[in-house]
């Protein structure tokens, strides 16, 4: 894709990280519904100029005609404005404020879009077109404005339940993602660069896309811009099946390329908002990274993609830790179901309940092996061990081939890897160096085969071929991976 990325502007409307979230800041919103406004009287023209004689009634006939439904739907389609505290400092004459905002010391922050999905006023958005808001603002179709109460927010997968005084108000029906097909129609309602109900539509392009994101989206062609963030993607039948969250642009606006989050989860976060104002996942206490390909064709584990989650850490006191899980293991299958990868395994435990066990099949160098662990509750932040330093002492040079010069782990090395074992690095060169092997990394495994000691890893090593790559498996610390060493020359 060339220099193209997923970048994001949140609510600042600025081009940063990784995603293109789409809201649009106060600041900026007033210039660019005049530049909205002089592009789309440009394309007007040109369509109505160049494209109108070429268009036959038989092909417009194919088209499908979105106005019943964007006239039934539409009501339940909201704006929604968030303010912050402005910063201390002396007041000017000259400042401007809301109406809305006189005689107070609020700021407008920014703005997107959401949708209404119960008739009480709970109402559906993305989490970065509240986040850090002080007041939130729900504006109806019939500019009725009411100031909103955010029940919760969930970073992990970009969902936020906001909640107004009103009954009787319209309500989106919600659909099936699932049933949604690659090449249907959806059409998006929002509020890009401010421009309040403006409609789109477009196809789904893909679904399943993985983005990094803690689930799965909903890729399409529909044009999405900042501001539209929160609003729906409905598919024909009228119903939501998605929340209009990220595109992908290197310009910062829509080039084609747009992500929704599937209303299923959409969902199931929300109700978890509504019931204790935040989302409850299960915690296993590892760090996963996706399987390297040359790790699978040495463990076995599959021969085309690699599949499972390879354990590079586990922290210290956590679930896995006390089931007996290490680093350098490879979880296969959770309660049965197989896993794809760190994300799916992270999916998977975190939508199951904490103090649940679960049965993991686990792959130990080459070894099968089951655990049952009970998970715990995912916190924001882990803490990451301190690498203790090694202690010279006498070695072996069995690993001389591939730069490898290895010793017996001391007690406290031992009792500081809780239960791992393996031989430690004292001297690396040639191939051993060029990978970036270094003095105190532990070998837990060449090949398929645990190392325990000096005596083991010299047994181990003389079966290899000396001029090929050394398999190994290597702890840093708490961290784990899985190299090959090149023969030296």
């Amino acid at each position: 894709m060339g220099s193209m990325a997923v970048v994001a502007c949140a609510g600042e409307g600025l081009i940063r990280g990784v995603s293109m979230r789409c809201s649009i800041s106060m600041a900026n919103a007033r210039s660019w519904q005049q530049l909205g406004r002089s592009i789309a009287l440009g394309v007007f023209i040109s369509l109505g100029v160049g494209l109108a004689p070429q268009l036959g009634h038989a092909q417009a006939r194919e088209l499908p005609d979105f106005a019943d439904l964007v006239e039934r739907v539409g009501p339940a389609v909201v704006n929604i404005r968030t303010t912050e505290r402005a910063a201390e400092g002396p007041r000017s004459p000259f400042r401007r404020r809301s109406p809305s905002l006189q005689g107070s010391d609020e700021v407008p922050r920014g703005e997107g879009s959401g949708f209404i999905i119960s008739g009480d006023g709970f109402v559906l958005t993305n989490a970065h077109v509240v986040e850090g808001a002080n007041e939130v603002y729900v504006t109806l179709t019939d500019k009725r404005e009411f100031r909103a109460k955010i029940i919760g927010a969930d970073e992990r997968t970009d969902v936020a339940l906001v909640k107004i005084e009103a009954t009787s108000l319209p309500v989106l029906r919600i659909g099936d993602a699932n049933r949604l097909r690659v090449g249907e129609w959806v059409v998006a309602i929002g509020s890009p660069f401010g421009l309040e109900n403006s409609v789109t539509a477009g196809i789904v392009s893909a679904k399943q896309r993985e983005t990094g994101s803690d689930i799965p989206l909903i890729q399409t062609d529909v044009a999405v811009n900042p501001g539209n963030s929160g609003g729906p993607l409905i598919n024909i039948r009228g119903e939501a099946v998605g929340i209009n969250s990220q595109i992908l642009s290197p310009v910062g606006s829509f080039i084609g390329i747009s992500f929704a989050i599937p209303i299923d989860e959409a969902m199931r976060i929300a109700d978890q908002l509504k019931t204790g104002g935040r989302v409850v996942r299960g915690y296993l206490g590892i760090l996963p990274t996706d399987v390297p390909r040359e790790m699978a064709e040495e463990y076995g584990l599959s021969k085309g993609k690699a599949k499972g989650a390879f354990v590079r850490q586990v922290v210290a006191g956590g679930p896995a830790e006390k089931a007996g899980i290490q680093p350098g293991d490879v979880v296969l299958s959770v309660n049965g179901k197989p896993i794809d990868g760190a994300v799916d395994l992270r999916r998977t435990l975190g939508a199951i309940k904490p103090g649940s066990t679960v049965t993991l099949q686990i792959n130990r160098r080459g070894k099968p092996m089951e655990f049952k662990p009970a998970l715990g509750e995912m916190s924001p932040q882990v803490a990451t061990p301190e690498r203790p330093e090694p202690e010279p002492r006498g070695s072996s040079a069995g690993g001389k081939p591939w730069g490898l010069t290895v010793a017996n782990l001391t007690e406290a090395e031992r009792q500081a890897a809780r239960g791992v074992s393996g031989v430690r690095v004292s001297a690396v060169t040639g191939g051993a160096e060029a990978v970036g092997l270094r003095a105190g990394d532990v070998i837990l495994a060449v090949g398929t085969t645990d190392v325990a000691d000096l005596k083991q890893f010299e047994a181990v090593v003389a079966r290899f071929d000396k001029t090929k790559s050394l398999p190994v498996t290597v702890l840093r610390g708490e961290w784990a991976q899985f190299l090959r060493i090149p023969a030296s020359k």
